[in-house]
């Protein structure tokens, strides 16, 4: 039988991320939700779809677990299959969570470090909401010095993160 696979490797298997789920839920003291990805078979050939689909969902939830899971996610600078959906998709979950002071703050330096490097992919766009929400604080006169002011991207969500000072 043919699996097509849509989930990471290493760290970000199918079987990692719920082996780390779990283990958070462990030291989190909370029940764990059912991780397990959708997965058709059709003939002689099976899709396993990602399993961060269902971390999207825990974090809209509001499991703690999941957001942790979900903000290493936004940390990774990895491709992945479906990434740019995904990565939308967990910033726009996490907007809409409450979200603990360091939880916020790994987000914050995490967004902040990619607009001043210039790394701004499709997903910053959602990942710019978010910080906007959460706010960017104390980052902004480093967000200011440090701004490459002749990439139009970066300047796109300069602008609209400078709207809020």
């Amino acid at each position: 039988m043919e699996v097509r696979e849509y989930n990471g490797e290493g760290k970000w298997s199918k079987d990692e991320i719920i082996r780390r789920y779990n283990q958070y839920c462990l030291e989190l003291n909370i029940e764990p939700a059912d991780l397990s990805p959708v997965e058709y078979t059709a003939g002689e050939v099976k899709w396993v779809y990602p399993v961060m689909k269902e971390v999207i969902a825990g974090i809209e939830r509001g499991d703690a677990a999941c957001r942790r899971i979900g903000i290493e996610f936004i940390e990774e600078d990895r491709k992945f299959p479906f990434g740019k959906i995904l990565k939308s998709n967990t910033a726009r979950a996490l907007r809409r969570s409450e979200l603990t002071a360091e939880e916020q703050e790994r987000i914050r330096r995490r967004l902040v470090a990619m607009l001043i490097g210039g790394n701004v992919p499709h997903e910053y766009k959602q990942y710019a909401k978010l910080l906007k929400k959460i706010g960017v604080c104390e980052y902004w006169n480093e967000i200011e010095s440090r701004t490459d002011r002749s990439n139009a991207y970066v300047m796109k969500y300069y602008e609209y993160l400078r709207d809020d000072t």
